[in-house]
C-alpha cells in the first residue's frame, strides 16, 4: 500500500498561503464594494469637467449651500450606502426636486421598487430636467445623471428598468428633495 505523507510545517504552509489569498480576494472584494457604494471621489464623469450649467457656484459656494453629505454625492460624484437614504422606500405622492437648485426631477407616479436600495424611477419629470454623461470609475462604463440646471450627480441610469421605458433611474435620496402633492 503506497501512502503518501506531507509534513505538517509544509502543509501549514500550503494552508496559510491559501488562507492569504482568500483573504486578498475577500479584501479586494469588500473594498472594493465599499469604494463604489459610499467612497469619496473627485473623479468626474468624462465631458462633466467644463461643462457649464444654468446655475454655478463655486465649490466653496456649493459645500456651504449643501454641507458635507450632500456636497460629497452631488459635486464629487459620491453614492450613499444602499437602503441608507430617506427616499428609497418613500411612498407619498409628489415631485423630488434637486435638492441643489429646486428643479423638478421626477414624478412619485413614474417611482417603482426594484430592491437596489436607492430610490428609483422609470423616467424623469421631462426630456429637460437631467442630464447623462459617460461614466467610467470603478473599472465599469456607466450612465451617470445629473441636475439639468446646476450640474448636481443625482446617480446612474440603467437599461434594466419596467416598461414603458425600460430605463432605471437608481438615484441618491440625498440629491433629492421631497414636495408633497397638494
Amino acid at each position: 500500500m503506497n501512502t503518501r505523507t506531507v509534513e505538517p510545517t509544509r502543509f501549514a504552509a500550503i494552508q496559510g498561503a491559501s488562507w492569504t489569498i482568500g483573504s486578498l480576494i475577500l479584501f479586494s472584494v469588500v473594498f472594493l464594494t465599499a469604494a463604489g457604494c459610499s467612497g469619496e471621489t473627485d473623479a468626474k464623469p468624462a465631458g462633466m469637467q467644463d461643462k457649464k450649467f444654468p446655475v454655478m457656484k463655486s465649490a466653496q459656494e456649493w459645500k456651504e449651500i449643501l454641507g458635507e453629505d450632500r456636497y460629497r454625492v452631488m459635486r464629487l460624484h459620491g453614492t450613499e450606502r444602499a437602503f441608507s437614504g430617506e427616499y428609497h422606500d418613500y411612498k407619498k405622492k409628489g415631485i423630488y426636486v434637486c435638492a441643489a437648485c429646486g428643479k423638478e426631477l421626477f414624478s412619485s407616479s413614474t417611482k417603482y421598487d426594484s430592491g437596489t436600495g436607492w430610490p428609483r424611477f422609470y423616467e424623469p419629470i421631462d426630456d429637460e430636467s437631467v442630464g447623462e454623461s459617460r461614466d467610467e470609475s470603478y473599472g465599469m462604463v456607466r450612465t451617470e445623471v445629473h441636475c439639468a440646471r446646476c450640474g448636481g450627480h443625482l446617480g446612474h441610469v440603467f437599461p434594466d428598468g419596467p416598461e414603458p421605458t425600460g430605463l432605471r433611474y437608481c438615484i441618491n435620496s440625498i440629491s433629492l428633495m421631497f414636495e408633497p402633492a397638494r
